[in-house]
């Protein structure tokens, strides 16, 4: 009963003379944990879910495996903090301050990041399943394995980011940054890529079937072995991008700039690449069985050994390549 009472004191006081750090649950234990990571900037696998930290200074924190699901850390300054393993669900961190800190195996599901700071942040293998990150910087980020499943990144900043292997399967990228970002054998069925930046990206092994990459910026783009069938690429810029034995089926690549790409052995059976511009591209045996290229500029191209049949091609429906 004393203990009871003691620890009731300490959550007002707590309350009152630290606002920074107020909570709304009168959950005794909780407060107690606030008053133990106010006093050493560290509470290793306590709980402190729901707390307000709201503009908080917590540069340097040791919170991992901590539970702050739902907290308020609006703005808050997490710099260089180690957050590995903690459970972040539905947490608000937008506009947090979240450089270089150390977001490994961490669970960001549902969480509000908009216009977070996470440059230089680690979230290897984190689970930000359905979070929030629009207009978040994320340059120089790692995100290996990481699951970003139906993730709001609209206009995010991924310029060199890490992201192999990681899941973006329908993750809304819309006018992000992705430019020089590395995203080998990355998950990317049906996202939202709409006037996203890929310049210089290797996205090679990538899977893309699906995806809407409308207006995209791939110049130079690495797309060598990319699942991109069914992909809409309509008037994406691809100059110079490697697409060597990438899946572009049935793809739509209308008005698409391929000028000077690297297309040798990709299959672009049923694809639609009216009017796309195919100067001095090499389409080294490539398959255009059944594709569209009518209207398409194909001056000073490499056809030799591409395969065509039932080919609508400038000169007419093409059948030198079927099969006898």
């Amino acid at each position: 009963m004393i203990l009871k009472t003691l620890l009731t004191a300490l959550f007002f006081v707590f309350v009152f003379s630290q606002p920074v750090f107020a909570v709304e649950s009168e959950d005794a234990k909780i407060a107690q944990n606030l008053l133990k990571f106010n006093a050493l900037n560290a509470c290793v696998g306590c709980d402190l879910s729901r707390v307000n930290l709201t503009k908080a200074n917590l540069t340097g924190a040791d919170l991992r495996y901590a539970y702050l699901g739902k907290a308020n850390l609006t703005e808050a300054d997490l710099t260089g903090a180690n957050l590995s393993g903690a459970v972040l669900t539905r947490a608000d961190l937008i506009e947090a301050n979240l450089t270089e800190a150390d977001l490994t195996g961490a669970n960001l599901s549902g969480a509000f990041l908009t216009g977070a700071n996470l440059s230089g942040a680690f979230l290897r293998e984190a689970n930000l399943t359905g979070a929030d990150l629009s207009k978040a910087n994320l340059k120089y980020a790692t995100l290996h394995r990481a699951n970003l499943g139906k993730a709001n990144l609209t206009e995010a900043d991924l310029r060199y980011a890490y992201l192999g292997k990681a899941n973006l399967t329908e993750a809304d990228l819309t006018g992000a940054n992705l430019s020089g970002a590395v995203l080998t054998r990355a998950d990317l069925i049906e996202a939202n890529l709409t006037e996203a930046d890929l310049t210089g990206a290797n996205l090679s092994g990538a899977f893309l079937t699906g995806a809407n990459l409308s207006g995209a910026f791939l110049r130079e783009a690495n797309l060598t072995g990319a699942d991109l069938s069914k992909a809409n690429l309509k008037y994406a810029t691809l100059h110079r991008a490697n697409l060597g034995k990438a899946n572009l089926t049935e793809a739509d690549l209308t008005g698409a700039h391929l000028s000077g790409a690297f297309l040798r052995e990709a299959n672009l059976t049923g694809a639609d690449l009216t009017g796309a511009d195919l100067k001095e591209a090499i389409l080294h045996r490539a398959n255009l069985t059944d594709a569209d290229l009518t209207e398409t500029k194909l001056k000073n191209a490499e056809i030799k050994g591409a395969i065509f049949c039932n080919t609508k091609t400038p000169w007419g429906l093409d059948n030198s390549g079927c099969k006898k």
